[in-house]
Order: C-alpha cells, then structure tokens, then sequence
C-alpha cells in the first residue's frame, strides 16, 4: 500500500463510492458561556427594546400634537369667546373645548405653556374667533389683547346729568356710577373705546381725566388781552359758546360777541343759561316751550338778570368751543340772531340787530304759516340764541 507524503505516511484507506457521498459530520456548536444565559442581559435587552419602542411612541405623539395644533380646528362658524378676569389656562382651555374652538383641551394647554414666552400670558376680554381657527392661532390671539371693541360716543354740549345717563343705560359696561356727580364741565365730549367687562367708573375716571387734559392745553395757549381770569370761568364761557351754536366756523365769531359784552360790562343774555337755570343738567322737556316769562325767572344762571357769567358751566364744552373762547375773533359785533339756515346773523348795533331780528321773525312766520301752526311768544327769540333777546327792540337793562 502507498503512503501520503503529506500525512507523515500514514496508510490511506479507500472509501466504497456511498461512503464518500455521505457528509462529513458536523462538529457541535460551542456551548453558549453562563454570561450569554444571564437574566440581567436579558432584561436589559428586554429594557432597550421598550425604550425603542417608547421613543417611537414618543415622536409619532409629538407629530400628532403639533399637528393638532398648528392645523384648522372644528369651529364651523365665527363665534363670540369671552375671557373673564382672572381666568388660567386650564380653564380657558376646557371653555375653548366646551364651545367647539379647540378639539383637545389638554393639547391647547400644554401647547400653549410651550409657546408663551416669560412674562406672556392670555388676557381676558371678548373676542371675535374665526370659523376653522387652529389652536395655535387662537393662543396668538387670546395673548394679544385684541379684544372686540365697543364704544360710548359724548356729542359736545351734553350736561354730566345726560352723559352719566348714557354710561348707565350702555349694554354692555359693567358696574355702578358713583353716586355723587362730577362737577359741571369736567368731562371730555368724545367717543370712548372699551372692551367687555369694563368698569361704567373707569370710563367716568377717563373723561375727567381727558376734559382736565384738555383744559389746561388749551388754556396756556389763551389770548393774553381775554377778560377771563380763571380756567374755571373759562370752561363757563366755553360751556355757553358750546350751547349757542353748533357750527365749527362760527365759535370763535359767537365767543367774540361775548368777551365784547364782558368787556363793555353787558349781560350775556345768552337763551341756554335761562334754560340750565330751570331744569338743570336734565335739559328741557321737548314739549315745554320756552316763554317770555323765562326771562324774568331768579336763577343764578339766568344771564338776562345777572351781570357776567353764570357761576359753573351749563355743559361740558368740546375741542372747538375751548379753543374759541381761548382766541376768540377780533369783532366789535355785540348780537347775533338765527339766520333762517342753521347759522347766525351778527351785529355791532342795535339797529342792526333789530333787523336781522325782524328777517328772522318773518323767516319763522313764514315756516308756522306752511306747517300750520305758530310759535310760542317770544320762542322765536329764545331757540337760537339772541343776546339782546326779548329786549332787541330797545337797549338792553344793564348795557
């Protein structure tokens, strides 16, 4: 028999044909070491599997609650949120839920602690929400302030009586006026903006505080050469102009017929200082007419009875009238009388007065003859205001 040079001649032993088909046989796998079998690998293999599987949980959530938030929300028409004073998230949250705003109350919150910046918060107020609004939109929103808007409007000439009345009977300003009234001509005509939830007390507070403004601007800008002394007897004399007429470009023209009749020491008979002397901060009935006897009443305001100016304002005078009394025109005219088109005719002399008063009787004649009906002695006179008044036909007592 031969020998393997290359197994240090061992005999080789010939296999049958089916011996060398068959497979060699296969060494056994190593054993798996104590370690591999440990229960700590285990449950740390155990461990990093769930720690996958929450991180996956964790992103696919947070893709979820952006998504919420940042896309249209389920309110299908606009609607009116109201935010009371001193609400917190958690309750303006499930409010915007209960209401069909927000669809999950508990993203809008937490959401919205994450987009709040230090110091930021949602303000309370009412606010306008537009159909499909997002969550998102609506913190932007409610963090704003941008709450609706309401008004109060203040025309010139009203009494603190009548604009108190309109602070009481406005819908939607809350809380009691304060029993005691300001004084006579110390609130600002102006139409005063303010949300739901506003104090009637705070808009009071904000017309003083806007009439004392006023006053004093307009007040240090004054004609030097004016026979007023004080801001008070200023406001009284603005208070008057205000009530006698309503055009812009005749204030100064009417103010300057009463600082000629302060400086030449003749009564104002001014028509709506006999009228405050009678009813006050009320204001006239519209069915009460004024008479010739008026004339005569005893009031502190009545100015066809006392010499110089009454002793508070008739009414709380605006902008214009302030402005006109502070650089009133440089006029000798001393009356004036209506004109037949909503203006006023003037003049230095009485002569002249008279005949504007006689075109201005006839102009109201004319008018009670087309309407069928006549005006009350002597209203023709009073309505418009006419210093000299029911006394144009013959000097003035006093003058």
């Amino acid at each position: 028999m031969g020998r393997d040079a290359t197994s240090g001649g061992a005999p080789i032993i010939p296999k049958s044909p089916n011996e060398a088909l068959k497979p060699e046989r296969v060494p056994e796998p190593p054993r798996r070491s104590r370690k591999a079998r440990s229960q700590i690998v285990i449950f740390l293999n155990f461990v990093m599997t769930m720690i996958v599987f929450a991180c996956v949980i964790a992103v696919a959530g947070f893709y979820y609650v952006i998504s919420a938030y940042q896309n249209p929300g389920p309110l299908e028409t606009n609607t009116h949120f109201i935010v009371r004073e001193g609400a917190g998230l958690a309750e303006i949250a499930q409010s915007l839920e209960r209401n069909g705003i927000v669809s999950d109350a508990r993203v809008f919150r937490y959401m919205t602690i994450s987009y709040l910046r230090d110091g930021q918060t949602l303000k309370a107020g009412e606010y306008e929400i537009k159909a499909g609004v997002s969550m998102k939109e609506v913190a932007n929103l409610l963090e704003s302030g941008k709450s609706i808007l309401y008004s109060v409007s203040m025309p010139e000439g009203l009494t603190v009586h009548q604009m108190m009345a309109r602070l009481a009977d406005d819908p939607v300003l809350e809380g009691n006026l304060p029993r005691e009234q300001p004084a006579e001509g110390t609130l600002r005509p102006d139409t005063y903006k303010f949300s739901r939830g506003t104090q009637r007390a705070e808009i009071l507070s904000q017309m003083r505080a806007a009439q004392e403004r006023l006053v004093d601007q307009i007040w240090e800008k004054r004609d030097p050469d004016l026979p007023i002394k004080t801001k008070q007897e200023f406001v009284v004399l603005a208070s008057i102009v205000e009530k006698e007429t309503g055009k812009d470009d005749e204030r100064a023209h009417v103010a300057s017929v009463f600082i000629n009749r302060l400086n030449k020491g003749m009564r104002l008979q001014s028509d709506p200082t006999i009228i405050y002397g009678i009813f006050g901060g009320a204001g006239k009935p519209s069915e009460r007419p004024i008479m010739k006897a008026d004339l005569d009443r005893q009031t502190p305001y009545n100015t066809y009875q006392i010499k110089g100016l009454p002793p508070t304002p008739i009414a709380n005078p605006g902008r214009a009238a302030l402005e006109a009394v502070a650089n009133p025109w440089r006029t000798n005219d001393l009356y004036f009388v209506a004109d037949g088109t909503g203006g006023h005719a003037f003049a230095q002399t009485l002569d002249e007065h008279n005949a504007n008063v006689r075109r201005w009787r006839k102009i109201e004649a004319d008018r009670a003859s087309a309407g069928g009906g006549g005006a009350t002695a002597g209203q023709a006179d009073m309505q418009d205001g006419l210093p000299g008044g029911a006394d144009a036909e013959k000097p003035p007592k006093g003058n």
